[in-house]
């Protein structure tokens, strides 16, 4: 398939990014892109890209989020930096710790791999608070890159300045032993007051209806430890005027159970999220929907629909659900699963074309329509980007 070429099925069209640019991020209009000693910014969703800044590490970005304001905020392993002014001027930033002083990446065991410190796999990442825009994520981290601490990073003034909303506590099957995805033996990361330990965090999303942030984590069962549970569900308020987060665990559970997810939404109040458990059969698979207050109560929830395979992305816009296949878990080489009348009725679509792929990043969709969604080889390395409109119904 040519960059240029659109493909359809009866539910959505569908393109790849164009050639020479990774599309890295969307908003509206606006397309925030990166190619070999080069960041981009698009004023019209990524047709043309009149605004550039030479960054060598460009290659190494790891998330960006392009903010209400103009503002890009973006990673690169364990660096954060901000754009401003259509990206005339970029900056490193340096992270404030819970008690404001600086939180500073640990010296890593190997250079090459500090750990993703801001990577995530959400593409929905900043929300209207009472007025005021909040970028909030959590780090999927431990896969590879190096091991890195598992936090909830928060800006509430346009990205300027980046806080810790909550550090996880220190996990000693994820030190940096100076491996790719961490293990045994190494510096221990984290918090070392919260026993609350996880390997990283799936995603955080916004309720307005409660002005409540949700976030999950994954992944296993570390039998080893005691019956340590890394799969656990959090709920968190934050208060203005005091600049204070509290936070509650809602539910520890088994990596074989719902409660290892992502995905999560919320429309017209009520939570959905889509579950990629895994280990001994049966799974407890599929699209779950409840009220916010129920998620701990499995008796409450309704199945949507169960793909029968891991799935840990989802995208909830317009009464249009779209999600995706663990590529190393599925039967289909790219799978994409999608409902467009609010879940009534679901359709599974194969992408056989892009090879053996996880759609993960989901990113709203902009001025012309188009869901933004990475294509990961395996199901985390960097390879594509792909483009789907959903038809109308």
């Amino acid at each position: 398939m040519s960059e240029t070429q659109i493909a359809e099925n009866e539910h959505f069209w569908y393109r790849p990014q164009p050639e020479g640019v990774y599309i890295d991020s969307q908003r509206d209009n606006l397309a925030f892109g990166h190619a070999p000693g080069q960041i981009m910014l698009s004023e019209n969703s990524g047709q043309t890209w009149p605004y550039r800044f030479a960054f060598p590490d460009a290659q190494k970005i790891t998330f960006s989020c392009i903010l209400g304001n103009g503002n890009v905020i973006f990673a690169t392993q364990s660096k954060l930096y901000i754009g401003t002014d259509n990206l005339l001027t970029c900056k490193e930033i340096t992270v404030r710790d819970m008690d404001g002083s600086d939180y500073l990446p640990h010296k890593p065991e190997d250079p090459d791999l500090p750990g993703w410190y801001y990577h995530t796999l959400s593409g929905v990442n900043s929300w209207d608070v009472d007025g005021t825009e909040m970028l909030v994520w959590g780090n999927y981290c431990n896969v590879l890159g190096g091991a890195a601490p598992v936090n909830i990073y928060y800006s509430a003034d346009g990205g300027e300045t980046v806080k810790i909303a909550y550090a996880f506590g220190q996990n000693p099957l994820m030190t940096d032993n100076g491996t790719r995805g961490g293990g045994r033996g190494g510096t221990l990361l984290g918090n070392p007051d919260n026993p609350v330990r996880c390997r990283h965090i799936h995603t955080v999303a916004y309720n307005p209806v409660e002005d409540a942030f949700y976030a999950c984590t994954g992944d296993g069962d570390r039998e080893e430890e005691e019956g340590f549970l890394e799969c656990h569900w959090l709920r968190g308020t934050y208060d203005h005027d005091t600049d204070h987060w509290d936070w509650d665990v809602i539910i520890s559970d088994h990596l074989n159970s719902r409660y290892k997810a992502g995905g999560i939404s919320f429309v017209d109040g009520e939570l959905y999220w889509i579950s990629d458990a895994n280990g001994p059969e049966p799974h407890d698979r599929g699209i779950f929907k409840c009220a916010p207050e129920d998620i701990a109560n499995p008796e409450a929830h309704t199945l949507l629909f169960n793909p029968e395979v891991e799935s840990g992305n989802m995208i909830v816009e317009d009464g249009v659900f779209l999600a995706s296949h663990c590529a190393p878990a599925s039967p289909l080489d790219t799978g994409f699963i999608v409902s467009l009348d609010a879940g009534e009725t679901w359709a599974q679509h194969d992408l056989k074309e892009f090879g053996k792929r996880s759609p993960t990043r989901f990113h709203a969709k902009n001025d012309e329509g188009w869901f933004r969604v990475d294509l990961r080889k395996g199901w985390i390395d960097h390879d594509q980007v792909i483009f789907i409109k959903p038809k109308n119904r």
